[in-house]
């Protein structure tokens, strides 16, 4: 949290001195008024000078006046600081958050990151605010107020400063215990996040399985630890405003008993009883102040040690030295794309999803992958655009190893359109741009070359139509060529297609591959499928068994040596043109 203050409250430090200062003198203001009420009730009010009267009255009212405007000024200024500082950390934290690897993601985990960027940042926020309001004013009025009652009665001031010492124990006791609660308890907010992000995701899969009472129960256990965690914190927290109450009380009481004693003996005034109760008054508030404080404080060192987790990770992608080829002066001899015994496990220690995978295609050609579901087809794609880094070997685009690339060089040279992946609350032409600098002319081509023109302009607001979150308005197979619309519209020079053909038609799905080969010839294209058909006229194929390749080559090479493919063929075509009952074995040379 203290590197949170020091590199975001910096640049407002000038700003924020100005705002103490005139919340110092508003405050002083109103130090100022039961002293002069005092004064008037035991000096001025015996003289019988109206004049005097008056004269100290408007003293009073002028510093009412003064306290009023002072403290909005500064509670005015106090709110804009706050809010500029946090919109800085939210803005740093998401940009941090965008540039995490996909490691780092699944490290933190989505539910986690979107806690830390909501209810994480807004904690801050508040502690910001309330130390800025609070944290001069409360302070001056606790010390002010015993300083002015030392000099009005410093036998009475004894009294009510004795009370002081139980009450800082108190306060400290409280938030040395609060604070890992909080902790705990954002922990079981990421994961009541996690499960209401799935469940409202998935919901038409829970309704149609009728498992609604399933996730209800599962509901009520996280959502009863949640509230079990608040409850414990709140009752830690509900003993710091009563345990004042009675304290402070407890000194007024001996306060008055000891002003009653003092004024029966002459040592003392009845103006002073009275402004010692104001003051009193204005010292509980003070400490109930600085106890709401402590409380909100103890949320945002939590949360701040959570925001400052993430904007401390260092890069862990970083590009390599060098331009990551073997010989620099040599003309590119590896192909497009090259995986030399490239290993990869996404937990490192466990079995590896990919194993001694070797492979290079040239540019301009065809690759296809195909494999049972778990057999590693995304994963092969995941190490390509380096969203991981393998754990041996190495991965080369146009004779560079991929880790020499800057992250933005690499990714302009794709276009891909992932197994699971987005529709955003746009327009089809906002979805299909996605931010890059395209003319209607380009995304109108690239609907067309997807096979998307005829839906979209037979929609009534064609391109320009709004599709709802995750694309709720369109079908599944209208999803697919809009993101491979979204491929295609920058002109990669290597296009993915993971599993993105699903939805289509066979006959849609032929017209992609031929409007594809026809209109992007120098394009390297690898495709993901579970079908045949899709993959068949590829110039290469990677067969793919629990990480492992088990055959590569053309589809009549794997008709003929790979009994998994053949078998995958002939289930799908009823294609019965393999040839003898030859497997390739568990692992293949590629």
């Amino acid at each position: 949290m203290k590197q949170i203050i020091v590199r975001y409250l910096r640049p407002y430090f000038p700003r924020m001195g100005v705002g103490f200062l005139i919340k110092f003198i508003g405050t002083v203001m109103d130090l100022g008024i039961p002293y002069i009420l005092a004064y008037i009730i035991d000096s001025v009010i015996p003289e019988g000078d109206r004049r005097l009267v008056y004269a100290w009255g408007g003293l009073m009212i002028l510093c009412s006046l003064l306290a009023v405007a002072f403290n909005i000024i500064a509670n005015r200024m106090a709110s804009r600081v706050a809010g500029d500082a946090t919109e800085t950390i939210r803005h740093d934290l998401f940009r941090k958050i965008m540039g995490l690897s996909s490691a780092r993601t699944d490290f933190f985990t989505k539910p986690s990151l979107i806690s830390r960027m909501t209810s994480d940042t807004y904690n801050v926020h508040q502690m910001l605010g309330r130390v800025q309001r609070l944290g001069v004013r409360a302070p001056i009025l606790l010390i002010g107020g015993l300083c002015v009652t030392f000099t009005l009665d410093p036998a009475m001031a004894c009294v009510l400063l004795a009370t002081l010492p139980l009450l800082g124990f108190l306060t400290v006791f409280v938030s040395k215990k609060s604070i890992p609660m909080y902790g705990d308890l954002q922990e079981s907010n990421d994961r009541f996040v996690r499960m209401v992000r799935e469940d409202i995701s998935g919901i038409r899969v829970i309704k149609a399985l009728s498992k609604s009472g399933y996730e209800k129960e599962k509901f009520r256990k996280i959502n009863r630890e949640v509230a079990e965690r608040e409850r414990k914190n709140g009752m830690v927290m509900a003993v710091i405003n009563p345990s004042m109450n009675i304290l402070l009380n407890l000194g007024l009481v001996g306060v008055i008993l000891v002003g009653a004693v003092r004024v029966n003996v002459g040592s003392s005034e009845v103006g002073k009883i009275l402004a010692f109760t104001t003051y009193f008054t204005i010292i509980l508030n003070a400490m109930m102040s600085l106890a709401k404080m402590f409380t909100v404080m103890s949320r945002a060192i939590a949360s701040g040690d959570r925001i400052y987790e993430v904007l401390s990770r260092e890069e862990d992608m970083a590009p390599m030295e060098g331009n990551g080829r073997e010989d620099p002066d040599k003309a590119v001899s590896f192909g497009a794309i090259c995986f030399e015994h490239v290993s990869f496990s996404y937990q490192k220690t466990g079995e590896p999803n990919l194993r001694d995978l070797s492979f290079c295609i040239a540019r301009g050609e065809t690759l296809g992958i195909i494999g049972e579901i778990g057999s590693g087809k995304s994963t092969v794609i995941n190490l390509l655009m380096r969203l991981y880094d393998p754990n041996q070997g190495r991965i080369l685009v146009d004779g560079r190893d991929v880790r020499a690339y800057e992250p933005g060089e690499l990714k302009k040279k794709f276009g891909v359109v992932f197994q699971n992946d987005t529709i955003f609350e746009d327009t089809i032409a906002g979805n299909v741009s996605l931010g890059r600098d395209m003319t209607d002319e380009q995304i109108r081509e690239a609907l067309l070359y997807a096979q998307a023109g005829e839906f979209v302009e037979g929609r009534k607001d064609k391109e320009d139509e709004a599709l709802n979150i995750k694309g709720a308005n369109l079908s599944g197979g209208q999803k697919q060529r809009v993101l491979i619309a979204r491929a295609l519209a920058a002109g990669p020079e290597i296009l993915i297609l993971d599993d993105s053909s699903s939805a289509l038609d066979y006959r849609t799905d032929a017209r992609l591959r031929q409007g594809i080969r026809r209109h992007f010839k120098g394009v390297t294209l690898v495709i993901v499928a579970q079908r045949v058909s899709s993959i068949r006229t590829a110039d290469h194929i990677l067969v793919l068994e629990d990480g492992a390749a088990i055959g590569y080559g053309s589809h009549e090479e794997l008709m003929k040596n790979c009994a998994l493919y053949r078998e995958i063929a002939e289930s799908q075509m009823g294609d019965g043109t393999a040839g003898p009952d030859i497997s390739c074995g568990k692992e293949a040379s590629v």
